[in-house]
């Protein structure tokens, strides 16, 4: 009877999404179990209690991001967490994006730790990550909620799991990668996932450029293993962050490497004294943070053949966290005390 209920929830899970919006309106609503765990309570333009991602998912969300580490120390996003998550978001009839970082904490172009107790040379790290990514897959394959995309990695454009896979060797990285698309489509089967590689700082076609083509000429990575290109998008890490940069940027990446594009990250603030952002002609607040995104999804949509699939807007329900890495004083689509800002409903129109 489980096993006929396990079938039955991967079935159902498939047709959702195959029934989806080609465009994901996605959040990363990686921290939602975690604050739900704190007694964090949610309003909605109502003021009527109710749980974020319902609340997202009113707002036009039809698909979720969640990160992945291996051991963190409280048991935050590893597995466990990440598959009871799973469960509620496809329970819901959403899509669901495993970020992969290939660690026990956060993983950024800053910091790619190797996960405790793993091997720090390269032949028993390839054993390691694709047996780990492949048990990854399988869980959820089995939980009936199979993963839709797969991020191998973190914003890895200086590399991941250092110090093996740090940019001095842009052939690990390339074997890196190999081993766990692999694992990704030896766990898969039938039901293959799309496969992400993921950097920041997507404004920049240089960056872009120069990381993709030190993979490709080790070719110890080929093309053929990954469907998408994804990128962060940030307004306060750099006044080049401009919107005119990032369609540049996005249309030579499918002129040069042919492959889907996502915004897998980004945010506008609502509240931001004191710091100059990328785009001084859209408002701080709730109505520039649906402008922000509405024009990145309209960048998006004018790719050539359909290749903008997809965007990502990371950590809006994270009270407590407000400003989300940046200087700003907040990036969420709620106020701090968790009523809904009228933000939440930026996918609607779409």
């Amino acid at each position: 009877m489980a096993l006929f209920k396990a079938a039955l929830l991967l079935l159902l899970s498939c047709c959702l999404v195959q029934n989806a919006s080609s465009f994901w309106y996605g959040h990363d609503i990686s921290s939602i179990l975690m604050l739900e765990n704190s007694g964090q309570t949610y309003k909605d333009l109502n003021g009527v209690v109710r749980k974020s991602d319902a609340i997202l998912q009113s707002g036009g969300m039809n698909s979720v991001r969640s990160r992945i580490w291996v051991n963190p120390k409280d048991g935050n996003y590893n597995l466990d967490y990440n598959l009871r998550l799973a469960k509620r978001v496809k329970a819901a009839g959403l899509s669901f994006y495993l970020d992969f970082h290939y660690s026990d904490t956060w993983a950024d172009p800053s910091h790619q730790t190797i996960p405790a107790g793993w091997p720090n040379t390269l032949d028993p790290l390839l054993t390691q990550v694709y047996n780990y990514t492949k048990a990854t897959i399988t869980a959820f394959i089995n939980q009936g909620t199979p993963v839709d995309i797969v991020s191998l990695g973190n914003e890895i454009r200086n590399g991941l799991l250092w110090p093996v896979g740090t940019t001095s060797s842009f052939s690990n990285i390339a074997k890196i990668l190999n081993a766990t698309a692999y694992a990704v489509k030896d766990a898969s089967g039938n039901n293959q996932p799309k496969i992400m590689i993921h950097i920041d700082n997507g404004w920049n076609i240089d960056e872009q450029t120069y990381f993709y083509d030190s993979v490709q000429k080790t070719g110890a990575f080929s093309s053929s293993l990954y469907d998408i290109q994804g990128v962060s998008y940030y307004p306060f890490y750099g006044t080049g962050a401009t919107l005119a940069n990032l369609k540049v940027s996005l249309n030579t990446m499918v002129s040069k490497y042919a492959k889907d594009i996502v915004v897998a990250e980004t945010n506008w603030p609502w509240n931001c004294p004191g710091v100059t952002l990328s785009e001084k002609n859209i408002p701080i607040s709730p109505a520039g943070q649906i402008t922000w995104v509405d024009d990145v999804i309209t960048i998006l949509n004018a790719l050539p053949s359909g290749h903008g699939k997809g965007v990502y807007y990371w950590e809006p329900a994270w009270i407590g966290n407000a400003g989300l890495g940046s200087s700003c004083v907040s990036n969420l689509l709620f106020n701090n005390s968790g009523s809904a800002l009228p933000s939440v409903n930026m996918y609607g129109s779409h």
